[in-house]
Order: structure tokens, then sequence, then C-alpha cells
């Protein structure tokens, strides 16, 4: 019986937490002479249009890979805040060895992803080994390596993977552009929707992330042990796992898969690391792991409905309604979800003492 009531008050949760917000904007807009009804309709017929959708699925991509990356710390207890400096520090050296190369499409690809993952991954090993070996507190330690990785990117954007201007003497801090052999196509043409805006390729990517994500936490040993220790570490450690072990394991996991998050608009969009270069997905990838509850379907959901509320959000410009009302929307949102859930876990908590309390006296 507790198990269908958390699944029915779980998947009520966000409902809930959406029409809060829809409430509560509803509330701010008439404050300020604005019909809701009027604005609300306003994004939802621009949201729906087929380069809104694109648009859409497009920022969708690095969000759910971000969000992914915090969940796979979120499974072992730990707290990855240093997504952020991950996936800027592996883009870079991606983007950078990458221009330099020539290979093979298929190949050249492969080693930018390789490359991006690999030094995301090492990067996240250091807030391991830290934690293990120092006691140092992960949201510290990450917190801290966000701030040295931003630095070194601008440092090696600066003076070591700058693009020269012709005459030779002007550093641009960009990279060069990457070689054809490195750009992914995007999925129009397969689609059969060429009159829109390109759909980055990198898509089946995060596809695929999601994919191996359900795979390694629910499917094999190594997730039930980082999902049990997460849950709870001394009955894992007298259960045989090893903690220390687990914990870099996880670091460096979630780390690898934080250097795709740069991927979709490096190898579909960009071609190239600049200081436009999005940043700020790290960050936005915790908010879309509370909201998904750190399950791929949920975070993929949520993803998708951060990326509408900020694709939509544009055409409140011509409406003269301020855009900042989305991000009230996402706030709120987010907090009601995180709020919500909290209370579905509190109630469970109660109603499985209850039942077992009624179990010890029956006997």
């Amino acid at each position: 019986m507790i198990k269908y009531t958390t699944k029915i008050l779980s998947f009520l949760t966000p409902l809930i937490a959406l029409s809060t917000a829809v409430l509560i904007c509803s509330f701010i807009l008439n404050l300020i002479d604005q019909d809701p009804v009027e604005t609300f309709k306003s994004m939802w017929e621009y949201g729906i249009t087929g380069k809104s959708l694109v648009s859409i699925l497009n920022r969708s991509v690095p969000l759910y890979i971000s969000a992914v990356a915090v969940a796979v710390g979120f499974k072992m207890g730990l707290f990855n805040i240093g997504v952020e400096g991950q996936y800027l520090l592996g883009a870079l050296l991606a983007a950078a060895f990458g221009s330099y190369m020539s290979l093979p499409p298929v190949l050249h690809v492969l080693l930018i992803l390789v490359m991006a993952s690999v030094s995301a991954g090492l990067w996240a090993a250091i807030a391991g080994y830290l934690k293990v070996k120092k006691g140092i507190h992960e949201v510290i330690s990450t917190i801290m390596l966000n701030y040295i990785g931003t630095g070194t990117v601008a440092y090696l954007l600066a003076q070591v993977f700058f693009e020269k201007d012709e005459g030779d003497s002007l550093k641009v801090p960009q990279t060069n552009y990457l070689p054809e052999s490195a750009m992914i196509p995007p999925l129009n043409k397969m689609l059969g929707i060429e009159d829109l805006p390109d759909l980055h390729g990198f898509l089946i990517g995060a596809i695929f992330i999601g994919v191996f994500y359900y795979w390694l936490i629910w499917k094999t040993s190594l997730g039930f042990d980082l999902r049990a220790t997460g849950s709870n570490p001394v009955a894992a450690k007298f259960s045989g796992a090893d903690p220390g072990r687990l914990i870099i394991l996880a670091m460096v996991i979630s780390g690898s898969i934080a250097g795709f998050v740069g991927m979709s608009g490096l190898t579909g969009y960009y071609h190239r690391y600049t200081i436009d270069f999005p940043s700020g997905l790290g960050f936005a990838g915790i908010g879309v792991a509370l909201l998904g509850r750190n399950h791929p379907i949920g975070m993929a959901l949520g993803a998708i409905l951060i990326s509408f509320l900020e694709r939509s959000s544009q055409i409140l410009d011509l409406k003269d309604v301020p855009k900042e009302i989305e991000r009230i929307m996402q706030g709120i949102i987010i907090l009601t979800v995180v709020v919500g859930y909290e209370i579905v876990r509190r109630f469970v908590l109660t109603q499985q003492i209850k039942e077992a309390s009624k179990e010890v006296l029956d006997e």
C-alpha cells in the first residue's frame, strides 16, 4: 500500500509544483497590471512552434547531461557542485586538441569526446581524493575547484590555446575552428525537418548517456553499491563495500559524464571554444536533477520543462512583460518540488514506522 501511495504522491508533486508556480506568477503579473492568461497563452503558443521545439531540444541536451552527472553523485550521497568547472575545462581541452588533429570523421569525434570526458573525470577525481584522504567535504572542494578550473580555462584560452589574426600580432581568446571531420551533423535530414533550424546531432549522445546511467545505477553491482553506500554508509561497509574507493569512483564517473555537457555546443554549433561558450549549465543541472529525482526519465522531462520556459519567455519582450517572470517560475517549481518530495519522504517513513510497530505489537 505504501509503495503505491509513494508512486502516486511522487507523480503528483511536480504537477502541484507547476500549478503553484503558475498561481504565484499569476498573482505577480496582476500586481504589475499584466493579464496572466494572455501571458501564459503567448508563452505556450510561441513555445510549441517548430523553431521553438528545435531550440528546446537543443537547450535540453546539455541540461540533461549536466543533471545526469550531478545525479551520479547524489546516488552516492555526494554533492558534486563542480560540474561547471569540469565541463568547461573538458570542452576547452577537447576543442584545442581537436582543432590540431586530422582524423577520419568518426574517429575525430570520438577523440574529442574522450578528451573531454577523461579530462573532466580526472578533474573531478581530485575532489574525491581530497574527501577520502584528507576528509575535505566535496561541496567545499568542488566549489574551490570550480574557481581554479575556470581560472585555468581563462589562462589557457588567452595564453596557450588562442587564435592569432592574419597579421599574427593579435591574440584572440578562442581556439581554432574544428575541422569538418570533428563536427556532428544535425538530425534534420534524418527526421525530415530541413526547413527548421539545426537540431544538434548530440541529442542521440544524450539518449545514450541516459541509458548508460540507468544501466549503471540500477542494473550493475557497482550501481547497487553506490546506492547502498549513499543510503547507509555504515551498513554498506559491513556488507563488504569500500566507501573510499566508491567515493573516488563516483566522482570520476560524475566528472566523466560532466565532460559531455559542452559537446553538443562544441560539435554542433560553435565548433570552437570562445569566451562566449555557454556557462552556468553545471549549476542548472543541479536543479534539473532535483526536479527529476535523479531518474533518467524524470530528469529528461525536467530539462525539457526548464528549456521550454527559457525559450517561451523570449516572446514576453514583445508583450511588454518582464522576462524575469520565467526565472521566478523556475525557482518556485524547483523549490516546491524539493519541499514536496521531502514531505513525501517523511510521510512514507512515518507510515513505515507505524506499520513496523503494528507488526511488532501484533506478535
